[in-house]
């Protein structure tokens, strides 16, 4: 172990920050994610190195000035973790060690580590700056709007949230959702190449009000599934054309050049008819894509954007393709539902079997329709929880007085216990699903003088399937895997389907939750994942835990496995191209971290 570094040299300081300023604390998230998935050796290159304030991390950099046998390092002090990484990055920052340089921005640190890539990654480097650039414009937007945002929700919802019913209601939540960090992803609040003034007409967190454009495109040109009444054109203004063109809905930062572009490659410039009137009024949702009609708020519209969120290639069109794989992995959820009783009431379904494009990402729209009986329940996403309500309480905590008598660990508990027992029910006909805070809706509402939980379910478009255990659970209702666009999907194994339930459904939707109430003081940590890993553990023994069962599987690699997969989001998405990270799929890409869930961790 290399001795201990003194500091009595001179600092240089490359950028300036100071650490509890909105860039301090996104320069501490982009550290430990790259911490975390080891870029340039951060994790498995490093030594540790004992300081009088903790411990640091001793990066070999090589000479600074070339000359043979002077090997300069790069110093990143670090604390206990736990959640994904066993080490998470603190201050004062990462140091150069000969002459004690502190590099305290994103691009100072990101300019420097590109310098230890391989050459044809340096560009990811860059980029990924430009991420944490359009993330911290972002952020400074959301701290500087925040009292203009709660006074607009409050005066249109009212004071509680935790009285913002049915799915109109849901808009605010996601409003409040909309302003809050991803729990993995350093830049989630960013969204490249968008100005201030466009976030604040069409980014869910301004909970603007806005009008879609339309484009009327003729009927050969246009795939659609299910009725095609809502693609009229004269409900755009264009009843000329009704019967040979159908109209697809655009959004506004879609319908300018993006648009003509896509009529360019696709041979419709001259075909394509652009609507003067502005039509539909919409509301943003937490997805931004995804919007919500004003006239009837179950009926969302999910619209492609020219783009991109949590990463580089992390585009926010829709590929035609995910439109048949969503419809399909639908029917397989109602399949598992229709024989397993005790989720007909629990497990509420988004109905997205209406779709059309035109053979284009950017000329595509899902028609989702959100199930009826809502207009008393609270319904907001589980991205939401641990927002900030207007007052500056936690979501959680104003829900859990409504409708837990103020325990918020037990509002927790009860979420887990429904979706452990829903997801490990998946997993024994071979199936997990990506679905993520954003993807899972909670709807809470009083039945029978009780509290009532249920989980209201969208964009099933990207699972994991085992054939054979499928096949052996279901027999002849299984899905032929020709139903599915992405052949990704469909495996002869448990393990990709093992590795998504692990980073979703445990990491994001369980995991973050118990760390994330714990740094807010709810409760201990210790007591919060022993909460996880009981409830986790009731859902797998009912399983079977023999050799080969579904239940086994997950003993072994999920509760007791010593190291489990986390996303290497950063990498996949932006720092490295397909070819570089070798990302079959780039939100289903892996490195390991620690378990959490043993017991004494």
């Amino acid at each position: 172990m290399t001795a201990p570094v003194t500091t009595e040299h001179s600092t240089t300081e490359h950028g300036t920050t100071e650490h509890g300023s909105a860039e301090g604390k996104l320069v501490v998230r982009v550290l430990s994610a790259l911490l975390r998935e080891d870029v340039v050796g951060l994790r498995t290159r490093s030594t540790v190195v004992e300081r009088p304030d903790g411990r640091w991390l001793r990066l070999p950099v090589g000479a600074a000035d070339g000359a043979p046998g002077d090997d300069d390092a790069l110093l990143l002090p670090v604390g206990d973790d736990g959640y994904q990484c066993e080490l998470a990055a603190r201050l004062p920052l990462l140091q150069r060690e000969s002459d004690g340089a502190r590099f305290l921005t994103c691009d100072a640190i990101l300019a420097t580590l590109a310098q230890l890539a391989d050459p044809t990654d340096r560009a990811g480097f860059d980029a990924f700056a430009e991420e944490c650039r359009q993330t911290l414009v972002t952020v400074r937007l959301h701290d500087a709007t925040r009292d203009e945002a709660a006074t607009g929700l409050t005066g249109r919802y009212g004071s509680s949230p935790a009285a913002w019913t049915g799915l109109a209601g849901g808009l605010a939540h996601d409003t409040l959702a909309a302003r809050l960090d991803h729990p993995v992803y350093p830049t989630g609040r960013g969204r490249l190449g968008l100005t201030d003034d466009q976030l604040r007409l069409y980014a869910p967190e301004f909970h603007p009000t806005l009008a879609l454009r339309t484009l009327a495109l003729p009927r050969d040109a246009v795939t659609v599934q299910g009725p095609d009444t809502w693609l009229s054109p004269s409900a755009a203004g264009l009843p000329e054309l009704e019967g040979t063109h159908l109209a697809l809905p655009v959004h506004p930062l879609t319908f300018g050049a993006p648009l003509m572009e896509a009529l360019r490659a696709t041979g419709l410039e001259g075909r394509a008819v652009l609507a003067e009137r502005a039509h539909p009024e919409v509301v943003p949702t937490l997805s931004m894509r995804t919007v919500a009609l004003t006239s009837d708020p179950a009926l969302h519209l999910k619209l492609p954007l020219a783009t991109a969120t949590l990463g580089l290639r992390n585009r926010r069109t829709i590929k035609p393709g995910t439109l048949v794989d969503g419809a399909a992995g639908q029917r397989l959820i109602e399949t598992v539902i229709a024989r397993e009783p005790r989720f007909r009431e629990t497990i509420l379904h988004a109905d997205e079997t209406r779709y059309a494009h035109a053979g284009h990402e950017l000329l595509a729209v899902l028609c989702r329709r959100y199930p009826a009986g809502l207009d008393n329940a609270v319904v907001l996403p589980m991205a939401a929880l641990l927002s900030r309500a207007p007052d500056g309480r936690l979501l959680c905590d104003h829900l859990a007085e409504r409708f837990y008598g103020g325990r918020t660990t037990t509002l927790l508990d009860a979420v887990l216990t429904l979706l452990f027992d829903w997801q490990t029910t998946l997993f024994g006909y071979g199936i997990a699903l990506e679905s993520h805070q954003q993807n899972i809706s909670l709807v809470l509402d009083e039945h029978a003088h009780r509290p009532r939980l249920r989980l209201l379910l969208k964009d099933n478009d990207g699972p994991r399937i085992n054939t054979a255990r499928m096949r052996s659970a279901l027999g002849q209702q299984a899905p032929d895997p020709a139903e599915f666009d992405d052949a990704r999907i469909f495996g002869d194994s448990d393990g990709p389907v093992v590795d998504l339930f692990t980073t979703i459904t445990v990491h994001l939707c369980a995991g973050a939750y118990a760390f994330g109430l714990a740094r807010h003081g709810r409760a201990p940590l210790d007591v919060l994942l022993r909460l996880v890993r009981d409830r986790l553990g009731e859902a797998v023994a009912r399983l079977g835990t023999g050799p080969g069962e579904p239940g086994n599987v997950l003993r072994r690699q999920v509760l007791d496995a010593a190291r489990l997969p986390v996303k290497a989001m950063v990498s996949a998405g932006t720092l490295l191209t397909k070819e570089r990270s070798g990302a079959a799929d780039i939100n289903k890409h892996y490195t390991t971290g620690p378990n959490y869930l043993l017991p004494g961790v």
